[in-house]
């Protein structure tokens, strides 16, 4: 009888450690996401532009975003500039391109920003002191139809694209100090109305059209062999992306299709693999993303098939 007293009492203690313990233990955080690896984000609505665009460009100067060309709400070029102040939440005015254009490309090379591609092979620099614009060396091809672009080692380099005799696989890269654009491997898969961007000197490509196998398409250049090399493919395929690169993961953002999609979906090298993120406030296609620190703005686009420009600004803010 001593023997099963004292049985049940030695169960009833560790019964009741072990009840304490679990009150008393907090419950450890998840791990964090290992480095580079794609974080969920929250999506932000902004100050609208001051007009509809869709198949613009934009880049980050000087702090501010610039929003060049693009069609407006009755499908018509556009040669505007508009400069979005993310501390006022403010947008103004600067000197319109020397052209009307839409589905070009932009970025920022050595502080000054550039314009190019969509109507035209011609190519601008813009002079934020004298606010002003000048032509510098044409690209070897035209680059329409909103080719990927990124920038390594202060260098652009442009893949894909329409017009002229492009197949739509071209790649080639500017030398903002030479003045001078240098033709480079070709894509494996033909494509414009893509997106893409810089991670770790390599430039990755997601998303375009025609057809099925470009929607999907996602390759990644390595500026130091001159090769590309086939990744997984881009979940949702998709065109008239749009894309930017924090912490060391690529997001590509809406696009059209079948439908217009909210799609956010964002590629870790690390693990080469793919993520599904939170949709985006407004669907949209023909749209282009620019990056500061760890937010990625989508000004623009369009909300439905065909014209439909629309004056949305939204930020995406990863973690």
């Amino acid at each position: 009888m001593f023997a099963a007293l004292f049985l049940a009492a030695a169960l009833l203690a560790m019964l009741t450690g072990c009840s304490g313990a679990n009150r008393n233990n907090t419950v450890s955080p998840p791990p964090p996401p290992p480095a580079g690896a794609a974080q969920e984000g929250t999506w932000r609505a902004l100050a609208p532009m001051p007009a509809a665009r869709q198949e613009l460009a934009t880049a980050l100067l000087n702090g501010k975003f610039m929003v060049m060309g693009g069609f407006d709400s009755s499908g018509a070029d556009t040669d505007t500039v508009f400069a979005y102040d993310p501390q006022a939440d403010r947008w103004s005015s600067l000197a319109s391109l020397p052209m009307a254009n839409d589905h070009l490309a932009a970025a920022v090379a050595r502080g000054t920003l550039f314009a190019f591609g969509g109507v035209s092979n011609r190519v601008f620099a813009y002079d934020a002191s004298q606010n002003a614009w000048r032509e510098v060396a044409r690209m070897s091809f035209q680059h329409g139809g909103t080719p990927a672009v990124a920038v390594i080692d202060d260098k652009i380099y442009v893949a894909g694209g329409i017009g002229g005799a492009m197949a739509g696989n071209e790649l080639e890269v500017y030398d903002p100090l030479a003045n001078i654009w240098t033709t480079l491997a070709p894509m494996g898969v033909p494509r414009n109305h893509c997106a893409g961007g810089n991670i770790g000197g390599k430039f990755y490509v997601a998303g375009g059209r025609p057809g099925d196998a470009a929607a999907s398409a996602f390759e990644v250049y390595d500026s130091q062999s001159n090769t590309w090399t086939t990744l997984p493919s881009l979940p949702t395929g998709r065109s008239g992306v749009a894309a930017g690169v924090v912490n060391g993961a690529v997001y590509v953002f809406g696009g059209e299709g079948q439908t217009i999609f909210d799609n956010v979906e964002a590629f870790t090298p690390a693990t080469n693999s793919w993520q599904k993120l939170q949709p985006m406030r407004t669907p949209r296609h023909g749209i282009f993303a620019a990056v500061s620190g760890n937010s990625i703005y989508v000004p623009g686009g369009a909300t439905s098939p065909g014209f439909a420009a629309t004056s949305v600004n939204e930020v995406f803010v990863v973690p």
